[in-house]
């Protein structure tokens, strides 16, 4: 053998008769009784240990907390951006409509014009879950309807109903958007 081998063979038995008496001693450890002030540092170095456990697990929720909100941010805003770009083709609509109008004396190409944006205003809104209220002739709901006025009814049947819808009202995903103003009788 070489001195190299030697010297590994050396340090490898070192090792191992100090790995053999640290067991040793932690098994005497374990049969020897504990007296109170060992017992009290293990259980404080034990929970030690499980306070950091807990910190860092408390700081490992925070960031995943604080990583949901903002990810839920930006789904928010690239929705608000795609429905806006949805809408443009329609703005596009009214100008050239606009400026149409103001080149022709034409009231029926106009009127025209304006009932094709106003179909396609509604396309839009449909497609993005939005609906128009039913309410003439319907039960007043509070839940779903304002009323803005009350005015006697002209039949006994129309008592407590939708006599006139001032303003459309919404829905979207079966949620009120906006809520109708409506004119009920008595």
């Amino acid at each position: 053998m070489d001195k190299n081998e030697e010297k590994y063979n050396e340090t490898e038995h070192i090792e191992e008769s100090n790995q053999a008496t640290e067991e040793t001693a932690s098994s005497e450890a374990q049969d020897a009784p504990m007296t109170d002030e060992q017992q009290i540092a293990l259980l404080q170095e034990q929970l030690e240990r499980e306070k950091k456990e807990y910190l860092f697990l408390m700081a490992e929720f925070d960031n995943f907390r604080k990583r949901v909100v903002k990810e839920k941010a930006d789904i928010i805003k690239n929705a608000k951006g795609q429905a806006l770009e949805e809408i443009l083709p329609i703005i596009d609509d009214f100008e050239r409509g606009l400026k149409a109008a103001s080149e022709t004396d034409n009231a029926e190409a106009v009127k025209e014009g304006m009932n094709l944006i106003y179909s396609k205003c509604v396309k839009f809104l449909e497609k993005n879950g939005v609906t128009a209220m039913v309410t003439n002739g319907e039960e007043f709901n509070e839940d779903l309807h304002e009323a803005i006025t009350a005015i006697p009814a002209p039949d006994e049947s129309m008592k407590k109903k939708i006599i006139d819808t001032v303003q459309t009202g919404y829905m979207i995903n079966d949620k009120v958007l906006r809520h109708a103003k409506v004119v009920v009788g008595q």
